[in-house]
């Protein structure tokens, strides 16, 4: 791998500030260890994220692009860990994921139709609070740990490629101002069963989107699990649903009627 790896470095360093830095640094990548789909995301704030690179074949750009940026990536935990306080570096999904991700609603009704085995993504933070998460997507099996700590050894040069490339990406997203990292996401909660929910049944309805347990949501609150329970009786009594398939449908049709 050394031979590869020096002359792809080297191909890496050339196409700095060039549109095709993606393509190359994922082929470095993919010497490291192989992966199905390499997706480059932009986000700040609650913005509707930026798709900075993707090499998904047509057919599966619509899942894992359009349908994310309308609206569906308020419930993934990459966002999530972006948005939050995750130490830059490697990360596995799994391991950033709510403790009931993988029963919710998102997982099912979204990320599933991804067909994927398991992603990993190096998160780099940038100026004014931007943030670029560079996926690599398996489609066939999860990577080994042996092949996640190579990827995980690499992460200085790929941090230093991402801070090199889009060091000024916040100024894309409207120019970086306080309103453009409110738009659109911030709104879809805020507007959840608008004069039906209260502002708690609210965050309730967003944990429980999100894939947190009564006991997870409750520890986030401030509240006990039973509480949260009641809230989540009370939140589909009020809506006049029964399971939260149709609370994850509620969810996206308050993102229509925004857009």
């Amino acid at each position: 791998m050394t031979e590869d790896w020096a002359r792809l470095t080297g191909a890496v360093v050339a196409s700095l500030d060039s549109p095709t830095l993606p393509q190359v640094l994922a082929g470095l990548l993919r010497q490291v260890a192989p992966f199905s789909y390499n997706v480059v995301f932009g986000y700040l704030g609650t913005a509707q994220p930026i798709d900075l690179h993707d090499d998904f074949p047509h057919d599966k750009r619509q899942v894992f692009v359009t349908d994310y940026q309308a609206g569906p990536y308020l419930l993934d935990p990459f966002y999530q860990a972006a948005m939050g306080a995750v130490v830059p570096g490697l990360h596995r999904m799994r391991d950033l994921a709510p403790d009931r991700f993988y029963q919710g609603e998102y997982f099912r009704n979204y990320y599933e139709q991804t067909g994927l085995a398991e992603e990993i993504g190096y998160f780099v933070t940038l100026p004014q609070q931007a943030v670029v998460v560079v996926s690599l997507m398996r489609a066939e099996r999860p990577f080994t740990q042996r092949e996640f700590a190579a990827l995980q050894a690499v992460f200085p040069f790929v941090a230093a490629v991402v801070q090199r490339q889009w060091g000024g990406l916040a100024q894309r997203f409207d120019g970086g101002s306080p309103a453009a990292q409110q738009r659109p996401g911030r709104a879809v909660f805020n507007n959840f069963g608008n004069g039906i929910l209260t502002a708690r049944e609210r965050e309730v309805t967003e944990f429980t989107l999100k894939g947190h347990s009564a006991e997870s949501a409750g520890q986030l609150l401030g509240i006990s699990p039973g509480t949260v329970r009641i809230h989540r009786r009370n939140i589909y009594a009020k809506l006049r649903i029964n399971s939260q398939g149709e609370l994850f449908s509620r969810f996206l049709e308050t993102i229509l009627d925004l857009t």
